[in-house]
């Protein structure tokens, strides 16, 4: 069974950095996209960033510049490295990842945990 942990949220003031890490555990062969989704209160859930097997990135506009998401392959792990934190950062954060299982490719991810980020003064 491939599970998604996450760590590393919390409260943050304003303008302050947090780094977020969700680690895929389980049977696994390998990993193609990985990324961070966000969901605010009242908000649909949206796209952070995503990077592929390969690096390559993308970001929300909003969040362009400020956070840089990255992997380690040997460690199944992404992470998000998030600075210069505003308010509206606040939401409970996600990761998603396409494995490679004995059942072939599947799309993970950890809606039903998540990590709290609060940004507030």
């Amino acid at each position: 069974q491939v599970q998604l942990v996450e760590s590393g949220g919390g409260l943050v003031q304003p303008g302050g950095s947090l780094r977020l890490s969700c680690a895929a555990s389980g049977i696994i062969f390998g990993i193609n996209g990985m990324g961070w989704y966000r969901q605010a209160p009242g908000k649909q859930r949206e796209l952070v960033a995503r990077i592929t097997n390969g690096g390559s990135t993308n970001y929300a506009d909003s969040v362009k510049g400020r956070f840089t998401i990255s992997r380690d392959n040997a460690k199944n792990t992404v992470y998000l490295q998030m600075n210069s934190l505003k308010p509206e950062d606040t939401a409970v954060y996600y990761c998603n990842a396409v494995i490679a299982t004995a059942e072939g490719w599947r799309s993970f991810a950890s809606w039903g945990q998540g990590t709290q980020v609060t940004v507030s003064s």
